[in-house]
């Protein structure tokens, strides 16, 4: 079956200690998201590459920055540093690239017709934040019915609180996305499946 490899998010706004989003442990995530995209481009499988960005006026964040409403100053801004690939992620020749202004990678671009010309029927996720964009664009995946595989280890998000740490949320989203929407890996499992 041919599968596609969505890299979400692997953006330096979860690298940056300085920042209210930075992943624990982000180097050994991002170590796990480079294993995964060398080990599909060696088999030639598609490779897409996703960022979340906004223009600085938020013409383009409907209710991102307002959810609660109160508004928010607008993050992911283009052109802005944290928006930005992080430095070290593998970025392989051929690979395809899509911006988004949603959590979904779904929501508002060309991801669903490129995955449809590439006759792709499975798509496993990585990237960030686990509970945010991975979790909602595995969904949306379900929903459009792709196969959806979702490898835990090589997401991360920032901790809710002192109680709600990455490793919960990580279990949290891997439980209920288990329960009815994805099959759910750690990336070393998921090689033989590549």
């Amino acid at each position: 079956m041919n599968t596609a490899l969505l890299v979400i998010d692997a953006q330096n706004i979860y690298a940056d200690p300085a920042s209210p989003l930075c992943v624990p442990g982000f180097a050994a995530s991002l170590a796990r998201i480079n294993a995964l995209i060398a080990a599909f481009a060696a088999k030639g499988r598609p490779i897409l590459y996703i960022r979340h960005v906004h223009r600085a006026d938020g013409r383009d964040a409907g209710r991102m920055f307002d959810f609660s409403g109160q508004a928010e100053p607008v993050g992911f801004v283009e052109g802005s540093a944290e928006a930005d690939y992080v430095a070290g992620l593998n970025i392989v020749p051929g690979g395809l690239h899509i911006t988004k202004h949603r959590y979904s990678a779904f929501e508002g671009t060309e991801l669903e017709p490129i995955l449809r010309s590439l006759a792709v029927k499975r798509v496993a996720i990585c990237g960030y934040m686990t509970n945010f964009c991975c979790e909602t664009t595995a969904r949306a995946a379900h929903d459009k019915d792709y196969f959806v595989d979702f490898i835990a280890d090589a997401t991360g998000a920032p901790d809710l609180g002192p109680d709600f740490g990455q490793e919960k949320i990580i279990a949290a989203t891997s439980a209920t996305l288990s329960a009815g929407f994805a099959r759910v890996f750690s990336a070393k499992a998921y090689g033989s499946e590549i």
